[in-house]
């Protein structure tokens, strides 16, 4: 019989893979908020863990966790605490991050949530437009007018910043 928890050497070794990538994804969606990011990052390594299915590959895990972070992610912001909570945006910004936000990332964490995803997996992750339609249950052709609106979106909100 399967257990109905993953074993914790099988958890520690995608925990070291993925955990950057994790927590640049929830970083993204919290916009620096780090407590709240690392919230998203524990609660999906314990989906995680209560996940017992095999992943076919190396990249089918990290995709896996990239779209199950980023709707945990959609579900927190969505909650009517963080409605009424919000940390002010200097104290955000006095947080140690511990990897390298330049503008063109700041400006991908104020997209709508599924530009956001798309373009991180495309860009940041090197995902194809497939492989994300995929993993988002989207159509291939979907992911490809989010990255082309968010693009659109981006260059708008780059040039802006000029």
């Amino acid at each position: 019989m399967r257990s109905l928890w993953r074993t914790n050497k099988e958890t520690a070794e995608i925990y070291e893979r993925n955990v950057g990538t994790v927590y640049r994804v929830c970083f993204l969606f919290f916009r620096g908020n780090l407590p709240d990011v690392e919230d998203a990052v524990q609660t999906t390594f314990l989906a995680l863990m209560k996940n017992t299915k095999p992943f076919r590959d190396l990249e089918h895990e990290k995709a896996w966790l990239i779209v199950t972070a980023s709707n945990i992610c959609k579900n927190a912001l969505a909650s009517s605490w963080n409605k009424r909570v919000d940390m002010d945006e200097q104290s955000v910004r006095r947080l140690a991050v511990p990897f390298n936000v330049d503008e063109t990332l700041q400006s991908v964490m104020t997209l709508p949530d599924k530009y956001k995803t798309a373009i991180y997996m495309f860009y940041y992750e090197g995902y194809s437009a497939k492989e994300i339609a995929g993993y988002m249950g989207k159509t291939e052709s979907s992911v490809w007018g989010y990255l082309h609106q968010g693009r659109n979106l981006l260059k708008r909100t780059l040039k802006e910043g000029n």
